[in-house]
């Protein structure tokens, strides 16, 4: 049998989950009081549903991507990628996260910056493929090299194609938006590489040396 107090949980995150859809007696007031909580769970559900019912604003965003609570700022940023437009405080913002503490922040706004085509982060993105500790931001990072589709992104991006396997097939594919020289010969010496996605996904760009 269940106490009071895990009803009562029970009844306020089956009230969050409705807020998100516009549905309860005062949705946006519960949403952004939880947003405000100490709970981070639901402040996660509260950010989702108060994201989806556009109750977020700018300075409400810029805050939470400098919450205490990583998995708070982890949500944000990835919310982010789907929000639009966005500022160009917020975008500068995301280039900040890039090197938060949390790699799954930064890989996060990675993505972000390359869905906004934030030109202006090259530079932030470029260290981040290049230096960062964490396989999965620096393949973030190319990823988003490849969206931005700037020269100046080229060489790191080709120079991905000698990490982890699973950053070398992001940068085939970061490859698709550039042509030249340059990324001829990369893509020919990637038919040869040790793993059979980097070659099937150099098969399937259609691209052959003589092109």
């Amino acid at each position: 049998m269940q106490s009071d107090d895990e009803t009562l949980a029970e009844d306020l995150d089956a009230a969050l989950v409705r807020a998100g859809y516009g549905q309860g007696s005062d949705p946006a007031g519960l949403l952004l009081r939880t947003l405000n909580g100490s709970d981070v769970r639901r402040r996660v559900v509260a950010l989702r549903g108060a994201s989806r019912q556009n109750l977020v604003s700018d300075e409400l965003w810029a805050a939470l991507l400098r919450d205490s609570e990583r998995l708070v700022r982890r949500e944000v940023a990835r919310l982010l990628a789907y929000q639009t437009p966005l500022s160009d405080d917020l975008l500068e913002q995301l280039v900040s996260s890039l090197t938060d503490i949390d790699p799954l922040v930064a890989e996060r706004a990675a993505f972000a910056l390359g869905e906004h085509a934030y030109h202006a982060a090259l530079e932030a993105l470029i260290a981040l493929a290049r230096h960062h500790d964490d396989p999965r931001c620096r393949e973030s990072a190319v990823a988003a090299l490849g969206a931005l589709g700037d020269d100046a992104g080229l060489a790191t991006i080709i120079d991905a194609l000698e990490d982890k396997a699973p950053i070398r097939r992001r940068a085939i594919v970061a490859l698709s938006n550039f042509e030249g020289p340059d990324v001829d010969a990369a893509l020919e010496h990637a038919r040869d590489d040790r793993d059979w996605q980097v070659r099937a996904a150099v098969t399937q760009l259609g691209r052959h040396e003589n092109d």
